[in-house]
Parts: C-alpha cells; structure tokens; sequence
C-alpha cells in the first residue's frame, strides 16, 4: 500500500449503522485502512492495541513480556467490548483478536467483522523491517509468519465480510473496496439521500 497525500473527505453520503471491525492478519492494513475509512465515514477510528496500550502505560511488546499472552488477551477482550459499544465508528484490532470466540461473539452482536485479506509475501513485505511484533520475535520470523497465517486463515474466513488486499492497491483503492464491500450489507452502511 502506498500512503495517500491527500486527506480523504468525509463521504457524507453514507451513514453507519454498526462499528466496522477491520480483523487479519498483522501487515494486513487494519490500521491505515482503518483511519481512512473512518475519515471517508466521519466516524471515530479507534485500535484495540493503542487503547491496551493507553491503559497498560506499556507497549504490546512490554505486556507480552512481563504479563505473558494470557493476561493480554483478557485485557485485549475487555478493550475490544468496551470499544464495541457507543457511537458505531471503525475499530482496528490486533492479529490475534479474532481468534477469540468471546470477542467474535462479541463483535458479530454490536458489529460487524471485516477481513482484510492479504497473501503471505505481502503480509512479509510490511512486517519484515519492524520490530515491533512480538510473535515475531524468533530465529526465522518468515517461516514463523508463515506458520501463524496458517493456523489463523480458517479463522480468519469466518469473518462476515471479506475485502482481498492487493500490493498494488493505494490506502485509498483499498478503502473503496472496503467502502463497496460494505454497501452490499445496508443494515451496516447505506447511502442516504
């Protein structure tokens, strides 16, 4: 993906009526797209990881390190059903949180889940140069990413709806697809008059 320079207006055109959940895998996009979307919306964006983040006063990288994934996970649940309540808007949430039931419980009850869903060498091309994933902090991160994209993939499919993620596509090319997907559900996203 590539960053837009201009900032995208408001499509006033469109009203919300559910929180997007953006869920995939890490390098997927959730939050660019994320932030995007909620500016084409004119809706509040919000990341499960930073509000975590903001109430830990530590990194995910810290939390999974001095707490472990179990306590995250807890605290990333409660993050994600207290984001899920209020004003609809857009909420990205870390790679792992679809993997919970109790959060696609919760998701599928107040919103709705949108896969962002991109192949292996493109999630590789985004996460190679950070340090910032936990999970990938290992003696091979590319067989590891490899590993996690298997085991979360069929998960991942029980997502409502589901956008493919092109390495061509800008932010915004890929927030019109997300916008189009989500316009086949009125019950979510319609356009008004």
């Amino acid at each position: 993906m590539t960053e837009d320079t201009v900032k995208p207006t408001p499509d006033t055109g469109l009203t919300l009526h559910r929180t997007v959940v953006l869920v995939g895998m890490m390098g997927s996009g959730k939050t660019a797209i994320g932030r995007a979307l909620a500016a084409r919306l004119d809706v509040a964006f919000l990341d499960s990881d930073a509000e975590i983040e903001k109430a830990a006063n530590a990194s995910i990288a810290e939390i999974f390190s001095r707490d472990g994934e179990d306590f995250f996970r807890d605290r990333e649940a409660e993050v994600i059903s207290r984001l899920l309540t209020g004003t609809p808007g857009v909420l990205s949430t870390g790679g792992g949180a679809f993997l919970a039931q109790r959060n696609r419980d919760a998701i599928a009850q107040l919103g709705v889940a949108v896969l962002l869903d991109a192949d292996i060498d493109l999630l590789w091309s985004r996460v190679k140069h950070k340090d910032t994933r936990p999970l990938l902090r290992t003696a091979n991160p590319r067989a590891t990413l490899s590993e996690i994209y298997a085991a979360r993939a069929p998960i991942y499919g029980l997502a409502d709806l589901s956008v493919k993620a092109d390495p061509d596509f800008s932010i915004e090319e890929m927030t019109d697809h997300v916008i189009e997907i989500l316009l086949t559900r009125p019950e979510i996203l319609e356009k008004t008059p």
